[in-house]
């Protein structure tokens, strides 16, 4: 899991709610509720999701019009879980949902 002290991205909130699980790989995966407010069974879902997409690992990403490649970099995306929309953030080993 990536530590709280990652640089550049602030550890989770006090009262997030954490889903821990495995990647078809067998490594550790979790995804991070930053508002504590989706339903557990809806995380899960979200989570099992994303294994089964193969989501979880390193990506190589470069920027538009770069020449360089990043592993690992996080991407973004957003989400419609019920009536809310959240920002989706993808990282090697962790979801985590944010206010958006």
């Amino acid at each position: 899991m990536p530590p709280d002290d990652a640089p550049d991205f602030a550890p989770a909130p006090e009262g997030s709610v954490v889903i821990e699980s495995v990647t078809r790989g067998g490594k550790p995966c979790r995804i991070v509720d930053t508002t504590g407010l989706v339903p557990r069974d809806l995380l899960a879902s979200l989570l099992e999701q994303l294994i089964t997409e193969r989501r979880f690992g390193l990506s190589a990403l470069s920027e538009a019009g770069s020449g360089v490649i990043n592993l690992g970099e996080p991407q973004f995306a957003h989400v419609q879980l019920d009536e809310a929309l959240y920002r989706l953030i993808l990282l090697p080993d962790e979801a985590r949902l944010e206010p958006f």
